[in-house]
């Protein structure tokens, strides 16, 4: 019972006073369970508190995850959420000392970000633009997705969360609620500004004719209502596999080409950090490897002695 409970009240800390979004509470929840399953049939259904549990029986926990089937990735998720969680209870006095705290994360591949190249770019709104022309509410709200994914680098939980009043379209920016409910401004592009411009009217029309309609989302679905992130992601993979069959890109694919073709170009990396709302600049750095790699490839594809 007081197992429960110091979950619980940790679910809690982490939603109500770090204010992290609710699919992290839910993953920290599963990652959680999963923890107690182990647990459970480490100590063969005996007793066992948060206090008891020693580093070598997180060691097990990892190996456990292993075996069915989990990736390194999704382990080292794993066992972060435990120190989190660990971390918590070392500071509230429920446990004496924190076991998780010297335990090394497995070592992850470092996997480059899937991005779209100019010419995949270009023909993806090559086929927007031309919907949009017919001045249709989908055809120039999709425009709107792409050229705010792309132009501005958004998250699609971002673009997702987007009010009509974040926007200031006179002084080309807009303001957008990031990881951690942190809070930052963007520049919008003028293709952006002019897309938004022509989806307004449109839904402007949209809202008349629906019932109870979402006055404050800027994209709406044909209800009326806040787009959903599952209907972004689907209106953003149909450009993409037409300009890029195959591939598998995403929308999150929009905002790794928005990095790449800046630091391409030359942008500085510390610019590219604040555009992207990282807190680290290691997480930017990967997309210095992105740009690496392709050097590399025109190089091997184009150098005789190569």
């Amino acid at each position: 019972m007081a197992v429960d409970t110091d979950v619980s009240r940790f679910l809690q800390h982490i939603e109500s006073e770090r204010r992290l979004s609710p699919r992290t509470v839910v993953s920290y929840r599963k990652d959680l369970r999963d923890l107690g399953v182990f647990l459970d049939d480490h100590y063969g259904g005996g007793e066992w508190g948060w206090g008891t549990v020693e580093r070598i029986d997180f060691r097990g926990f990892m190996g456990w995850c292993g075996k069915k089937g989990l990736t390194r990735r999704t382990v080292a998720r794993k066992l972060s959420a435990v120190r989190t969680f660990y971390r918590f209870l070392h500071l509230e006095d429920r446990v004496p000392m924190d076991p998780v705290r010297t335990l090394r994360s497995p070592r992850l591949e470092k996997r480059l970000p899937g991005y779209a190249t100019a010419a995949d770019i270009q023909g993806v709104f090559s086929g927007a633009e031309t919907r949009a022309a017919e001045n249709t509410f989908r055809g120039t709200r999709n425009l709107v997705i792409l050229e705010l994914l792309y132009g501005s680098g958004l998250r699609l939980s971002e673009l997702h969360g987007l009010d009509l009043s974040d926007l200031d379209l006179q002084r080309q920016q807009t303001k957008v609620l990031g990881k951690g409910n942190k809070e930052r401004l963007v520049p919008v592009t003028g293709s952006a500004r002019r897309a938004i411009g022509r989806y307004l009217p449109r839904r402007l029309e949209l809202q008349a004719a629906s019932v109870a309609p979402d006055h404050e989302a800027l994209l709406l679905n044909p209800a009326g209502k806040r787009l959903s992130r599952r209907s972004i992601q689907t209106v953003v993979r149909r450009f993409l596999d037409d300009a890029a069959p195959g591939v598998g890109l995403s929308a999150h694919s929009l905002r790794h080409s928005f990095a790449t073709h800046l630091l391409d170009a030359g942008a500085d990396l510390m610019a590219v950090k604040e555009l992207l709302g990282h807190v680290s600049l290691s997480t930017t750095q990967v997309y210095t490897h992105t740009s690496k790699e392709r050097l590399r490839q025109v190089y091997r594809r184009s150098h005789p002695r190569s």
